[in-house]
Parts: structure tokens; sequence; C-alpha cells
């Protein structure tokens, strides 16, 4: 563990607050000390108010921040007075905290203080670092964890047993440090949840955490339990496509359980399968969460196998056991697993969103490293189950879920655009994400891999007149969420103009291949996810005005389309059974895509005797028909305005009168 602290860096921060969120960023960069808005860091700070009072304001994380990320604005500030009268309290509710620690912020934009408050409000020292460090949590979680600690820090940190954060943790802390703080206290180690740092300079107390964390691990290389064993497990390639297969079924078993569709994110690296293939995996992994903070994201215990149902009834009994002790009445979650781990398919994490499978995957393998480790120190053991359910039923937790709010129309399910890089197809990319979809997006143009980062969004380089390469992509988009509930045909060339008696057979067959064959692969391809999909499978095709209106000098393109578009109508007769619907969209005139440049349009008009404006309108209602309302008609006919239609023929033309 080192300090990545830098002089030049930190000259850009000129205040107590500003170095208070530069040293918040360099833990974040640390994964092995917090992931995804955990652990949480504050300033004690003098300032005048409005009145020209002096007051001591703790600034906070505020609740939602990423530390990584995190900016001024991200720290909530809070009246310290108010705070330590609070801490006097014999008693505290969780909604009255919260109500209080509102109250008494200073700025109404800020956000939500951290549940933790009060505890960094009676810690004596002007700023305070808590992360969840997994060398620290890899020693606390053992047996003998409590007298490991003692060992390693001494007198340097007041230890403090498990206690749920909030009130009466700050309170139990506040005894503790009377008792027990002395001249030589930098830190403090929360026993199964993480270890805080102490300091009167934002430097001191950041350096302070890397050397307490940093005899953690030289604590755990002296006991050999830092190396994990090299790992050996290897999946072989032939089994990808029954590995494919069987992810696309969990998807589909894990959503019924759940109620809702979800996204599933394999992890079959070499680590994850050689952990989902241990022989003591049974043992190890149904004790708890590393710390339970967790709980919210990967609930309790994973699924090892794939008995979903099995899973689903357990959860109901510890939720009836546990349920029966709480304080308050509490509403049951939904029974499915957020962790998988199996033998052939590593780990698989499941979430609500692309974005929530990638953060449980995040901690779950930082959680399995610090299982190893705690098993080669002598044994991994987590909270008891009473505990960590008083977590995932936190009173806190319950409001946010009756609160609810509605979900995005798209919310765990899958896309799969064809032609994805420009034009209609990106635009109908826009149109999935902007729904809450995860989206695979593929083209021949490999830029497609970079038109998005971010964790909903997959990008794949294919040739869709290339069987093998669908085959990839389609193995890609499987590993990536799990699935495929939409399908977008977009991908297809319009050549050159070209009369019948001067057409070759080759640009012919190019134009059949890309703009007919490759669709009836991709939808025969398709068609074991699609009928998988939790809310039934929809497709729709980017068909063409030259169906019901061809043109002289487009053969090629016309008939490919027509022959498409015919091909949908059988696929509508055949796979209704499946719950698949399958629909057409007939655009015309949209001349925001690669097909028509500058030149292109300008020769056009000049054709028809227009002006470049003119030509673009040139429909009965006189507007200008874009990628985007073509990608939004199409993605809204995947939605449940379309519910009840299939083999539909619509066009978006502006109003041809040929077609009409």
């Amino acid at each position: 563990m080192k300090s990545l602290w830098s002089d030049r860096e930190a000259a850009e921060y000129k205040t107590d607050l500003g170095l208070r969120v530069y040293t918040s960023k360099l833990l974040g960069r640390d994964p092995s000390l917090v992931l995804h808005g955990g652990g949480n860091t504050s300033v004690k700070i003098c300032e005048k108010n409005l009145v020209g009072e002096e007051e001591e304001i703790l600034y906070v994380k505020g609740s939602g921040w990423d530390l990584e990320t995190i900016a001024e604005a991200g720290f909530a500030p809070v009246r310290m007075a108010h705070l330590l009268k609070l801490a006097k309290l014999q008693v505290l509710s969780d909604s009255q905290m919260v109500n209080e620690l509102k109250t008494q912020m200073t700025k109404a934009s800020a956000p939500a203080p951290s549940v933790e408050t009060i505890l960094h409000a009676i810690l004596p020292y002007k700023f305070v670092d808590h992360t969840h460090a997994d060398a620290v949590i890899s020693i606390t979680n053992t047996a003998n964890g409590w007298e490991r600690i003692k060992e390693i820090y001494g007198d340097d940190v007041v230890i403090i047993p498990y206690v749920m954060p909030g009130f009466d943790l700050a309170r139990l802390c506040a005894e503790k440090f009377a008792t027990e703080k002395s001249d030589r206290t930098i830190g403090m180690v929360l026993m199964n949840h993480g270890i805080f740092s102490f300091g009167e300079t934002a430097r001191e107390c950041y350096e302070r955490m890397i050397a307490l964390v940093d005899r953690a691990e030289v604590y755990l290389r002296q006991h050999h339990a830092w190396e994990i064993a090299a790992p050996t497990a290897v999946l072989k390639e032939e089994a990808r496509t029954a590995i494919a297969t069987a992810i696309a079924q969990l998807r589909a078993e894990v959503s019924q359980v759940a109620n809702f569709p979800v996204v599933l994110s394999s992890h079959t690296n070499e680590a994850n399968l050689a952990f989902g293939q241990r022989d003591d995996l049974h043992l190890i992994s149904q004790q708890g969460c590393a710390t339970p903070d967790h709980v919210i994201r990967t609930k309790r215990l994973p699924l090892v196998g794939r008995d979903v149902k099995a899973y689903a009834e357990a959860y109901r009994a510890y939720f009836a056991e546990q349920s029966q002790e709480s304080t308050q009445p509490v509403t049951i979650l939904d029974p499915a697993p957020r962790v998988i781990l199996d033998r052939q398919l590593g780990l698989v994490t499941v979430g609500k969103s692309a974005k929530d499978a990638q953060i449980v995957a995040d901690i779950y393998e930082h959680t399995m490293a610090i299982i190893q480790r705690s098993t080669m120190l002598g044994g991994y053991q987590a909270l008891p189950a009473s505990d960590i359910f008083a977590v995932e039923y936190w009173e806190l937790e319950q409001a946010k879920l009756k609160k609810g709010g509605a979900s995005p129309a798209f919310a765990g399910e899958i896309a799969l655009v064809t032609g994805a890089a420009s034009g209609i197809g990106r635009a109908c990319v826009d149109s999935l994400l902007k729904r809450g979809a995860a989206v695979v997006g593929l083209d021949i143009n490999p830029a497609i891999e970079q038109l998005y980062d971010r964790p909903d969004f997959v990008g794949v380089t294919c040739d869709v007149s290339d069987e093998a390469a669908i085959a990839k992509a389609l193995d890609k988009a499987v590993t990536a969420f799990g699935g495929l509930d939409m399908l977008i045909l977009n991908a297809g060339i319009f050549p050159t103009g070209c009369r019948i008696e001067n057409l070759n057979t080759a640009t012919w067959q190019k134009v059949m291949q890309i703009n007919l064959e490759a669709n009836l692969i991709l939808m025969r391809e398709c068609y074991p996810l699609l009928k998988l999909a939790p809310k039934g499978g929809r497709v729709v095709a980017i068909g063409s005005k030259n169906v019901p209106a061809p043109g002289p000098g487009a053969a090629a393109y016309s008939a490919s389309k027509a022959a498409l578009t015919q091909l949908m109508r059988v696929a509508a007769l055949e796979w209704s059974s499946d719950r698949i619907r399958i629909n057409t969209l007939h655009p015309n005139a949209v001349f925001d895509t690669g097909i028509w440049t500058e030149e292109v349009l300008a020769d056009r008009a000049k054709h028809y005797g227009l002006t470049i404006a003119e030509y673009k309108t040139n429909n009965l209602l006189k507007v200008e028909v874009t990628s985007h309302h073509v990608a939004e008609l199409a993605v809204e006919m995947c939605g449940a305005l379309f519910a009840c239609t299939t083999a539909a023929q619509v066009p978006i033309d502006g109003g041809n009168d040929r077609v009409i």
C-alpha cells in the first residue's frame, strides 16, 4: 500500500475543503480501499455564517457521491454544535436522525449527509477518513480477528465491535474513545466493517490510512495469507456456445423469480473460474458478505450452481426467520440472487441494469479475494445472518423501496442493433439507451467499438454477411448482458442507381446477401434468445419506401427490402406462439445518413429543380425525416404502446403520394 500524494497535484487545492476533496479522490482511486460509493471522509472547518457568527461546520461526504470522483459539491455541510448535542441523546431513530441532519445543513442544495455523520462529528480530529480496506476486513473476518487486529495495531487504534452504522455506532464509539483513546491513537477499526484514520491535515490523515492498511497487508504476507494461488481453470473454446445458451436460460429463470427483467454479466476469467471450482465453495461462499454494506448490492449469499428456484425458496425462508426479530414491519425484497458462482460459468452477476450488474461484479471479485485470504489465515467468518439482515432491511432502505419511482421503460432489457455506428442505427442505440436498455451494436466499421464508453453498451465489429462473425457477436452479447429482448435489423447497402438491363449479378448478390440473407441468419440465430425474453421478444426491421413504391434504378435494393418485409411477415406468423412480435418500418428520404453526402444531396435537388432545403422536405407534410425520427418509432415499436401489434408495416416518410 503506497501513498499517492503528489505535492504538484495538491498545490491545485488551496483550502481545507479542497484538500479534503483531493485526498478523498486518492482513496477512491484504489478499489482495495473503497468501491462504488463506499467509505466516507470529512473535515471540520470554522466559518462565519450570514449574520457574522462563527460556526464549526462538519463537511462530510454526501449520499450518492463516489470518493473517486467527488467534488466540493459532494460534501454536506452540517453544524457541529447540533451534531454534538444529538450524540448525547439516549435514543435517536434513523428517520429522526435523517431529519435532524437535513435541518442542520447550511446549504439546502447539498446532498444528504452520510448516515455516519454523527460518528464523524464525535471523533476529536479535524480530518477523518473511513474505508472498507480489503486487507483489514480479511483479518477482522476470522474467528480470532479481534486478537489479530490488536496484535497488528496495539494502542494505535481503538477497536470497536460490530454495531450497525448510524446513531448506535456513534454512541458506542464516543464511549470507547472516552476510555480507550491515547496519545498514540491515529485510527479506529470497526470489526467486520472497516477502518478509520485521523489527522490534523488532509495529508496526515490520508497517509495514516495508507500506513495502517499497509500494516494489515504486511501481516497477511507474514502469515502466508496474501498471495492467492495462481488459477489454473480454463474455459474451453468449444464450450462457449453451450455457455451462452446456459447463461440465457439462467437469465430467464432469474427474471422470472425477480418478477422483472434483469441483466446478467458473465466473468469467466481464470480467477473467477478457479473460485467457482473450489472443492470447499459451498462452505466458504455461504458465510455472508465481507461487510454488511455490500448486502444491498449482492444479497447476503451467492447462488452456487444454477437452481434459481431453490435459492428463492431459501431466501424467503431467511426473510421469514429474520423478520420475526425486526422491530418494525418490513417488506420482502425480490428473492432473486445477485451473485451466481458456477463451475462452468465462473462468476455471473445480476442487476436491474448493466451498471448494477457491473457494480456487483466489482464488489464480489474483491469479496472472493477477502474470503480466500481469511481462509488462509484460519477460516473466513462473516457476521451472523441477523446483523446482515438488519442492514439489508434497514429502515432507511425500506423507505427508499416504498418511495419507489418509475423505472426506465426498458430497464433490465437487452437490445441488438445492426449498422449501429452511424445514421439510423446509431440513433436507435441512443433511443434504446435513453429508455434504460443495455445495447449491443454491430457494424462493419471498427469505430463501433469506441462509440460509447459506458457499462450498458458493447460495440462489436461485425460483417453481418459473415455467419461465423454473427455467432461470435451473439456470444459477446450474451456474455456481456445475459440474453436478448429486442433486435433492430438496420444494416444494409444501397448501390449506385442502375437499370435492370445493366445490373450485374455480383451487385445483385451482394445486395441480397447483406440486405436479406444476413437478416435471415440474424433472426435464426437470435430466435433461441428472443423466445426467452422475460417480456417477449421484439424484432423491428428497417425496410424502405421502395417496398410499397419502388423507383427506377433500384431493382436490387427494392427487391431485397421487399423480400425482407415478406420474411418478417412469415416470421410473425411462425413466432407469435413464442411471444415474439415483429414489425417493419418503411422510411424514405432520411438524409442524415452515410449514403447522403452534400454532393449527392445537391445533385439530386438540382435534378428535381429544388433547393436542398426543399428537397429534404419534398413530402406531403413538408417535414424533414431524420434518423432520430425513425429510431424513436423503431424503439417505440419495441415498447408497451405496440404490445398488441405484430406484422405491421408503418411508413415514416412525411407522406408520400405514391405510397398512399
